[in-house]
């Protein structure tokens, strides 16, 4: 199987467009403010909300697993998208901004 495409958090601006995959509980308690919340099991019934850029689209969970899963199912729908590696481990990690639902501080769960 030929390599899935990949990006770091470190190639990726603060504000970036991402799509998060993780659930709904994970996105409330922190995620990129540049991101578009759709979960993983619900990409199917909602391709129609997976946002058609002009790059290359990041995908993010947790840790990179289900954003890995996502992407090789997009791809093989035809959509430019790239796994962030790490995730919002990585991103977090990296002091990158993050906005939460609740008002308190963001976090990863």
């Amino acid at each position: 199987m030929d390599e899935l495409p990949a990006t770091s958090v470190t190639d990726l601006p603060d504000d970036a467009l991402v799509l998060d995959v993780r659930e709904p509980d994970e996105w409330a308690a922190g995620h990129a403010p540049g991101a578009i919340h759709i979960p993983m099991g619900d990409i199917p019934a909602r391709l129609d909300e997976v946002p058609a850029a002009d790059e290359t689209l990041p995908v993010i969970c947790r840790s990179g697993g289900r954003s890995e899963r996502t992407v090789q199912w997009l791809v093989q729908q035809g959509f430019d998208v790239a796994n962030v590696t790490g995730g919002m481990r990585a991103w977090s990690a990296a002091g990158k901004a993050m906005t939460s639902e609740s008002g308190e501080e963001p976090r990863v769960l």
